[in-house]
């Protein structure tokens, strides 16, 4: 026959099962979410793009004549720069 006094678990030895169980269960949903987060296939450069499509100085330059930024004149000049290569031997600023 089964005793009931000494033999039994007292509340110290359930507080430690309950804590070790919360663990466990604690540490598995944790793997699971490890497992499905890094199953996942990180994105290619390739296929993200960057967030501004790059645009060519050229494109720049025209869509700043369009606006009416600058003039047909510096328009003119700045594009025959773009296309020498840069080299000036004046200092212009915008």
């Amino acid at each position: 026959m089964m005793q009931w006094g000494n033999g039994g678990w007292g509340a110290g030895e359930w507080l430690a099962m309950s804590l070790m169980m919360l663990a466990f269960w604690g540490l598995l949903v944790a793997l699971v979410v490890w497992l499905v987060r890094s199953s996942r296939a990180a994105p290619t450069p390739a296929s993200v793009g960057p967030a501004h499509p790059v645009q060519s100085s050229d494109e720049v330059l025209a869509q700043r004549f369009a606006r009416g930024e600058i003039g047909e004149e510096e328009f003119s000049r700045r594009r025959g720069l773009l296309r020498s290569g840069g080299e000036s031997s004046t200092n212009g600023g915008d």
